[in-house]
């Protein structure tokens, strides 16, 4: 029944025609499930409302899957909140496979049945590929018979869904994208995260969600805090280059500030902003420092006796790698100062420069030492290390950018590039030295042990509720948070307990959506779950949870019970981390780099992953994924606290 790429959909029986927004379903009437219409019956025979292959019986009988030859999967849903009635009211009249003409009998429903448990009877006929086949939909409302004409689809041209399914090159990508989000006069800034885009549009309401949202090598787009979020997965640095190659000296521009959420509890807004501020300082350097992890986890891999100690640790080549791996975390404050600068668009080189300070061989010299600095009134000052910090860093480098825009108001112009970077240099300085950066630093190592004692104490308990639950933070933005404590640690104390059972979340989470890929058939889903999996064993989860494990909640919750398990070994065992990098691809991290003989730890991670990964896919296998399931709406992540 189609004409002129227009699709006439019928009325499934006799009744009252209403629009998708007026029926009761939550979930049906905004149209998660895709366009549509309500039909509310006077009788109980159900017809086919298009022609075509019966893709899907649901085993409680209430829904019934159809594609037409059109490729649009039509979706015949009988009564609101049915599937509790396990099938009762319901008969079947035709079998899965079998192909169906336009106004033949499908099912049976009894409206008495469903009446007399309290139950809406509406029909409802969905459109559950709507973004990827659909220009629009016309529905009539008002009474109709089985079999009328209620509806007309209007199919996408062949042009249009090519160029969904087109694997775009980076630069085309780009383009893609930037013409979207409403072009380039649109956009006043650009930044990205590990799997992101975030824009900053002028105005919002110019980008094309849709189109966006269904272009392939796009997840998912959403709208928050103020930002325009594009969420690319792990190309995200190229596709960022190349987008930055058509908007040049955009990066050069600080991030807009917003005043959203501005009616929060002035408390709550001024913690979200911190850490915000906190997480945002540390995400440039993550890469680093798990890359460096890495290294210094495979050096003493190479230094187990059991594998005949390929490398010597007196030897020059241990030496210069380990200083390679070193490095990062050594100057982590210059790093940090640069990266937090940057963010608050203020002078990163000012900030690399006090962080240099801090970091410097006489001061680490005299900070290892303890050596006194001054006796004030009884108090002793002292020098402390700060190679290895972060926190006292990130607030030296706020402290710097409130002092350089001081400096700017009352020094006049022909002074300022002078006086501003020496003047902030000095007292920032001081001010670090011997006041904020005892006490930060104090106060931080304090969290950082106690941690990694509470994780430790807790045992399989700590390890079954952390893993379990640790990827919820991950959905609401939270996560972002817990990652500078991690980072902390591993500073401070050399290990996290912490990180080694958050590593089992992520291999969970990739057994899942690996699942979903080799049990699948449809072509899309096993490309996407492929790369999605490849990537959560990597340390990076988004692409799989907003790929395809938060749209079948189910599959998510199967990776939630695999890293519940694994969780649940990592503390029975007492297992810990050495480096920050998580998944599969972190095992190097598993080995003390100062005692390479003591493999307690990487002995947990190789069980701890194999029961993640085996629980995780066995339940997404059997219970958490099939074809036969309607993927929902993607799902709005959030941001990270305070982000601006």
């Amino acid at each position: 029944m189609a004409d002129n790429n227009e699709v006439a959909i019928l009325a499934p029986a006799n009744g009252e025609v209403i629009a998708l927004s007026k029926t009761s379903d939550p979930i049906f009437s905004k149209g998660a499930m895709g366009q549509g219409f309500g039909l509310t019956p006077s009788d109980g025979e159900v017809v086919a409302p298009v022609s075509g292959k019966v893709s899907m019986i649901a085993e409680t009988k209430h829904a019934i899957g159809i594609t037409t030859d059109d490729g649009l999967e039509v979706l015949v849903h009988m009564g609101v909140d049915t599937v509790g009635l396990k099938g009762e009211p319901f008969e079947i009249l035709i079998k899965d496979g079998q192909t169906v003409e336009a106004g033949q009998d499908i099912a049976t429903m009894d409206l008495k049945f469903i009446n007399d448990k309290g139950l809406d009877t509406t029909i409802m006929v969905l459109i559950t590929n709507s973004n990827n086949k659909l220009d629009g939909l016309d529905v009539s409302e008002g009474p109709a018979k089985t079999g009328d004409v209620v509806a007309h689809a209007y199919l996408k041209t062949a042009n249009e869904n090519q160029n969904s399914d087109k694997k775009l090159s980076y630069d085309e990508l780009a383009t893609f994208i930037i013409k979207n989000v409403g072009g380039k006069d649109n956009i006043n800034n650009l930044i990205h995260c590990i799997t992101r885009l975030r824009f900053y549009l002028k105005d919002e309401s110019k980008a094309n969600d849709d189109v966006l949202k269904n272009q392939r090598g796009i997840l998912d787009v959403m709208h928050a805090g103020g930002q325009y979020q594009v969420v690319i997965g792990n190309e995200v640095t190229n596709v960022y280059d190349a987008v930055m190659k058509q908007l040049p000296g955009l990066s050069d521009k600080p991030a807009p500030q917003t005043n959203e959420n501005d009616n929060r509890n002035p408390v709550a807004k001024a913690f979200g902003n911190l850490i915000g501020f906190i997480t945002g300082s540390m995400s440039p350097v993550i890469g680093v420092i798990a890359a460096s992890g890495i290294i210094k986890g495979l050096l003493a891999l190479l230094t187990l006796p059991q594998l005949g100690a390929l490398l010597n640790v007196k030897s020059p080549v241990y030496i210069t790698v380990s200083a390679m791996a070193d490095s990062a975390f050594f100057f982590l404050p210059i790093l940090v100062g640069f990266s937090a600068a940057k963010r608050l668009g203020s002078d990163p080189i000012i900030a690399a420069v006090i962080g240099g300070f801090i970091t410097y061989p006489q001061m680490i010299t005299w900070g290892t030492a303890g050596k006194m600095m001054f006796n004030l009134g009884g108090w002793n000052f002292r020098f402390l290390n700060y190679s290895y910090s972060i926190f006292p860093m990130i607030l030296a480098a706020w402290l710097a950018a409130k002092c350089e825009d001081w400096l700017k108001k009352v020094l006049p112009s022909y002074l300022q590039m002078i006086f501003v970077p020496l003047i902030t240099i000095l007292v920032v300085s001081t001010i670090t030295l011997v006041i904020t950066g005892p006490v930060i630093q104090g106060a931080a190592n304090g969290i950082a042990v106690f941690i990694n004692w509470l994780v430790s104490a807790s045992g399989w308990l700590g390890g079954l509720v952390i893993g379990a639950f640790y990827q919820l933070l991950v959905i609401f933005g939270l996560h972002w948070g817990v990652v500078p404590l991690v980072a902390q640690q591993i500073a401070s104390t050399g290990q996290s307990s912490l990180n080694a059972i958050i590593c089992s979340t992520m291999i969970a989470q990739g057994a899942a959506v690996l699942a979903v890929a080799v049990k699948s058939k449809k072509p899309d889903m096993k490309e996407l779950g492929i790369a999605a999996a490849i990537s959560a064993f990597c340390g990076v989860t988004e692409p799989a949870i907003y790929g395809i494990n938060l749209r079948y909640k189910k599959v998510f919750a199967s990776g939630c019970i695999g890293s519940a398990f694994g969780g649940l070994v990592t503390g029975l065992m007492h297992g810990t981390m050495y480096g920050f990098t998580g998944g599969l691809i972190g095992f190097s991290s598993f080995f003390n780099p100062a005692h390479p003989t003591q493999l307690n730890s990487f002995y947990t991670f190789l069980i701890a992953s194999a029961v993640s990964i085996v629980v995780a896919f066995i339940v997404t296998w059997v219970w958490g994924y099939n074809d036969n399931m309607t993927m929902g709406k993607k799902v709005e992540k959030k941001q990270r606290p305070g982000t601006k």
